[in-house]
């Protein structure tokens, strides 16, 4: 059938609203698997400091005669270590004018971009943590940064050839040549990490060594039940000889790294009033300008209970 003559369709009248939908999705992802498992602890100055301690070595000729005065133990002294706080921070910008028109999907535009801030600000501390990165004081002219993750290992690491350790923080690793990740290369890492006294719950790796590492063992092809014929082709959780850790891949590591880490041996530090807060800078004209911070550092309690295998191939 034809349209009849002079009805008036859609393709032709005038004044039609659009229909937008009131709902804004976000396409970035926004979970950061490391903020999200290590606990959040208050810091009071821009150094923050703590302390370990080390037990004497186990000693199985301990045996004394029955009423000796006996000999005093030795002690281990206690080992201070630090890391300066970073501040990171977010601008949200917004002109009189676009504050005051009616827009889709929120009601307010500059909460609505300090909210977008703050998802991305949380982003940026997830790849601050983890990337190659040596602390620095900082002066009136360059910009505090703490020792970040792989700055610290010294003791259950994996590296390609010509690679190194970092230091307390205080040196980056070097890169060395990158390798194919094998099942051996994490079983050594998991092992020395449990000859050191650590216990690893939590294992972080990028997306290509995700997959690499799903297939350790036959694991790729397992029968999940035989109910939903639900093949497993993934681990998500590791069940080792000396580990039992959730296996999480992580966007925002360097993909040539897989971390085991025990997740009480870490902490993060935020100065107190500087996790995430939000604050109105002055106002120089026709906008608003609204500021987004953090202030805050990684604790390393016992780099011995954390491991790296670095330097893998990414494709």
């Amino acid at each position: 059938m034809a349209l009849p003559t002079d009805a008036l369709a859609t393709y032709a009248a005038i004044g039609r609203r659009e229909e937008l939908e009131d709902e804004i999705y976000l396409v970035d992802p926004i979970d950061c698997p490391l903020l999200s498992s290590i606990a959040h602890i208050t810091a009071e100055a821009t150094l923050h400091e703590w302390q370990t301690q080390a037990l004497a070595a186990a000693d199985g000729a301990n045996a004394v005669l029955e009423g000796d005065d006996g000999t005093t133990t030795a002690r281990t002294v206690t080992v201070r270590e630090s890391n300066t706080l970073q501040i990171s921070d977010k601008i949200s910008y917004v002109s009189g004018t676009q504050q005051a028109v009616v827009s889709a999907g929120r009601s307010d535009e500059l909460s609505y971009q300090v909210g977008l801030d703050k998802l991305a600000l949380k982003r940026d501390l997830e790849t601050i943590l983890l990337r190659n990165q040596q602390e620095a004081t900082g002066d009136s002219t360059t910009a505090r940064t703490l020792g970040a993750l792989p700055s610290w290992l010294t003791s259950n690491v994996s590296r390609g050839v010509g690679g190194s350790n970092g230091s307390r923080g205080n040196t980056t690793a070097t890169d060395g040549t990158a390798r194919a990740l094998t099942e051996t290369m994490f079983k050594t890492v998991e092992r020395s990490i449990w000859d050191n006294g650590g216990k690893p719950d939590l294992i972080m790796l990028g997306s290509f060594n995700k997959g690499v590492f799903s297939a350790f063992g036959g694991n790729a092809t397992r029968m999940k039940s035989a109910e939903d014929k639900t093949l497993v082709a993934t681990i998500d959780m590791w069940d080792g000889d000396f580990a039992k850790a959730k296996v999480l891949p992580n966007r925002f590591q360097r993909s040539r790294e897989l971390w085991l880490l025990e997740q009480r041996m870490l902490a993060v530090a935020f100065l107190r009033g500087r996790n995430m807060v939000t604050q109105d800078l002055s106002k120089t004209g026709d906008s608003d300008r609204r500021q987004s911070l953090s202030e805050y550092t990684l604790i390393v309690r016992n780099q011995q209970a954390l491991g790296v295998v670095a330097d893998l191939t990414v494709s």
